[in-house]
This record gives C-alpha cells, sequence and structure tokens, in this order.
C-alpha cells in the first residue's frame, strides 16, 4: 500500500503563489510516478502536471504550463518520496481542491491509471 498526504493549501489572491507538497510513504519506490490532479465544484477531476520516476518526463496541462512547476524529491531510502507543486501567477479559475496520485511505472501523464491517491487540499484563490 501507499499513502499519499498532501499540505500546503489555502487562501491566496490573484496573482499570488502556493506551493503544495505530497509526502508519499508505505511500499514507495522511485519506480512510482507522481501526478497532481484538481477538481472544482461542480467541475470533473482534471489533469494538472506529472512526473516520472527518473523526474525527467514531465506533462502539464495547458492551463497551467509556464505558471506551475513540477518537482520531486527521492528519498535515498526509498522510504518516503514527496513531490511538490509550485504555482505561481495564480487565477481564481484554480480555485479547486488539489491531489496528488501515484501510478508504478507510469510516465506521470494524464494517460496514466493512477493507483493510489490523497485525501486532498483546497485551494482558493480570491480575486
Amino acid at each position: 500500500q501507499v499513502q499519499l498526504v498532501e499540505s500546503g493549501g489555502g487562501l491566496v489572491q490573484a496573482g499570488g503563489s502556493l506551493r503544495l507538497s505530497c509526502a508519499a510513504s508505505g511500499r514507495t519506490d522511485s519506480s512510482y510516478a507522481m501526478g497532481w490532479f484538481r477538481q472544482a465544484p461542480g467541475k470533473e477531476r482534471e489533469f494538472v502536471a506529472g512526473i516520472s520516476s527518473s523526474g525527467i518526463s514531465i506533462s502539464y496541462a495547458v492551463s497551467v504550463k509556464g505558471r506551475f512547476t513540477i518537482s520531486r524529491d527521492n528519498a535515498k531510502n526509498t522510504a518516503k518520496n514527496t513531490v511538490d507543486l509550485q504555482m505561481n501567477s495564480l487565477k481564481p479559475e484554480d480555485t479547486a481542491v488539489y491531489y496528488c496520485a501515484a501510478v508504478k511505472n507510469g510516465l506521470g501523464t494524464p494517460r496514466d491509471e493512477y493507483d493510489y491517491w490523497g485525501q486532498g487540499t483546497q485551494v482558493t484563490v480570491s480575486s
């Protein structure tokens, strides 16, 4: 089992920044790709960004490209890995619950079938 815990959400004004973190623990190792998704009220969950296990392959949704940056830190002992989402130039339309997800042997793309999900963290951007 893999446990994912997100942190870093909150309330920010438009144009501001937030940094989300996802801590992965349990049966994790460096072969897991990680992704960030979000779901706004009344809307379907959508892919935001993803990163492969090596960190070489990175994908972004068109709506966040150039504003958001995903990165990961694979702990040497593989007991705990973290993936961050730096969000700059935030817009009110970025308001959503943000979820971290993991998939073994994936590339971190929206087409991966993610196996594990966190509980989510709320991001609210005021205008």
